[in-house]
């Protein structure tokens, strides 16, 4: 039992219940597993890949936002950004914070701010400086906030999953930056459908990414792009995002969708991408379900659109998991799936 409720809400929603920041050991951490085939044609001199402002992507990361709060009714909560899946350091806080813990009260050991020589140890590790900026883009409100990094503290959260009566050591805790502090939980709003990126440049296109409006398309569609040699077919979607059209393919198991296959077709009709997404062989995931079909507005799924400068449009949504982190796929073969930190533990 919590000595302590601790809610924590992450904000990438892929991200929604999709980001939820639930937990694993660092050394569990995987992937979300929407992978397991990918076309043999990807886009090729795609003129949909933009060139402006081109980034880095060398050592890249981004991370989901968490609001945290007590469970408490009309809490005031704190949003925070983890680095803890990058910043791995043994000994990240000072060493004088947890000594004769028994004696402090445990509200005192939840939240602690990072001194100067741990704070810079841990931008260091980062390859940050204090001049460098925190972006944080909600692509469905099409928002971007940029915050010098020097304005941030540097802190680190005590796990919620750190039970009454039992010894906190330094990896019990989460490390990071806190954005905001002691604000009403509505600001869960401000940060669901959010990713973040510490750098120099914003690497974020704005204006480009809309959640995917499925329909129901007819059983020639499916007949025509998809076959599965064990399952049975079941529904068959599409969509359209500028010049590509989207269509989804669901595949049953004694009437269970059980896996989907994706199929990206240029205005050409030329398949640029394909996918089968399943949730087998990651513990906990499951199917996420479609936007319009069943769920509604107010909890949109999948995403798709320009993302990051430079780069193909991306995908994500389609599984929810328990164990590790979302990733974003891009409708590139060439294109590795790009995880989304979210220091998920048990």
């Amino acid at each position: 039992m919590l000595r302590k409720h601790i809610k924590i809400n992450t904000a990438l929603s892929i991200l929604l219940v999709q980001l939820a920041l639930v937990s694993c050991q660092k050394d569990n951490k995987k992937t979300a597993a929407e992978t397991v085939k990918t076309a043999n044609d990807s886009i090729k001199a795609n003129p949909l890949v933009t060139q402006e402002d081109t980034m880095d992507y060398s050592n890249f990361h981004i991370y989901s936002i968490s609001v945290m709060s007590s469970a408490e009714k009309d809490a005031l909560a704190d949003v925070f950004i983890s680095v803890s899946d990058i910043y791995t350091d043994p000994h990240p806080i000072q060493e004088g914070a947890l000594k004769k813990q028994k004696d402090i009260p445990f509200e005192q050991i939840q939240y602690l701010e990072l001194d100067a020589q741990h704070r810079k140890k841990m931008m260091d590790a980062l390859k940050l400086t204090e001049n460098d900026f925190l972006y944080i883009f909600n692509y469905a409100l099409n928002t971007l906030q940029q915050i010098p990094i020097h304005k941030l503290k540097a802190v680190a959260y005590l796990s919620p999953y750190e039970s009454d009566g039992e010894e906190v050591d330094p990896d019990s805790y989460m490390i990071g930056f806190q954005i905001e502090h002691l604000q009403n939980n509505t600001i869960y709003d401000k940060y669901t459908n959010a990713i973040a990126y510490f750098g120099s440049k914003n690497p974020f296109i704005e204006g480009k990414m809309q959640a995917i409006a499925w329909k129901k398309a007819g059983a020639d569609i499916g007949k025509k792009y998809f076959n599965h040699p064990k399952l049975k077919s079941g529904n068959t979607y599409q969509a359209r995002y500028e010049n590509l059209t989207y269509y989804l393919q669901d595949y049953l198991e004694e009437e269970m969708v059980m896996e989907r296959k994706l199929a990206v077709f240029n205005d050409r009709n030329e398949k640029i991408f394909e996918r089968t997404i399943t949730p087998a062989g990651n513990d906990g995931a499951e199917l996420s379900p479609l936007n319009g079909i069943e769920t509604d507005e107010s909890n949109l799924m999948q995403w798709t659109g320009y993302l990051f400068k430079g780069k193909p449009p991306v995908i994500f949504g389609f599984t929810v998991q328990s164990f590790g982190c979302p990733s974003i796929t891009f409708l590139d073969k060439e294109e590795k799936d790009m995880v989304i930190n979210c220091d998920n533990r048990h």
